[in-house]
């Protein structure tokens, strides 16, 4: 009996796999989508207004986890910008021209770029058509699955029950009432019958 349910236990996680990698795909897919939305949005309201500042580079990336850094004033406070595109040859301290929204400071871009963080926008085209594909592939798989399923009808799952009781009692397990017949009275015993 055993043997016979492997099949079905490991055609279930498969699917369950599948089901799990089409839900971070579309998960991915959105997060990207909403990636490049706000870069498109952010530069948007720059070139509504543009208002052009005098920044300093304050970062440069160093490794993986860090991020370029520039720092720069706007009615008359001190704002910062993160992970900003900068020359190859720029170093801590060098000058460099931004430009942020008349409405909103805290929207710049370096002069000359369309897109406040062009390396977000690049990879959120590259990876949406990827998690879109992947969404799909995994659908199909999902949908082939299921029509390949054999179909359970309740009359296999009472004979695996019961088969499954036959083989726990026939190993040695003792029977509930040992031998004797069980026998429930009623309240007043026959008298009350009549």
């Amino acid at each position: 009996m055993r043997p016979a349910t492997i099949p079905r236990l490991r055609g279930t996680s498969l699917a369950r796999g599948w089901y799990l990698a089409a839900v971070l795909s579309a998960a991915l897919a959105v997060g990207m989508c909403l990636l490049g939305w706000r870069q498109a949005d952010l530069a948007d309201r720059i070139a509504a207004h543009p208002v052009r500042v005098e920044g300093t580079v304050t970062q440069l990336p160093t490794g993986s986890a860090s991020y370029s850094a520039v720092s720069y004033r706007a009615d008359g406070q001190l704002h910062s910008a993160a992970d900003l595109w900068l020359p190859q040859d720029v170093k801590v301290g060098d000058p460099i021209c931004l430009e942020h929204a008349a409405a909103d400071p805290g929207a710049v871009r370096v002069c000359g770029k369309r897109y406040p963080q062009p390396v977000g926008v690049s990879l959120a085209q590259t990876s949406v058509p990827v998690a879109l594909l992947l969404f799909a592939a995994c659908v199909a798989r999902i949908w082939r699955y299921r029509r390949t399923r054999p179909v359970r009808t309740p009359g296999t799952r009472i004979r695996t029950t019961v088969a499954f009781a036959a083989e726990a009692f026939g190993d040695g397990m003792p029977a509930l009432t040992q031998g004797k017949r069980s026998r429930r009275r009623r309240k007043g015993g026959r008298r009350a019958l009549r």
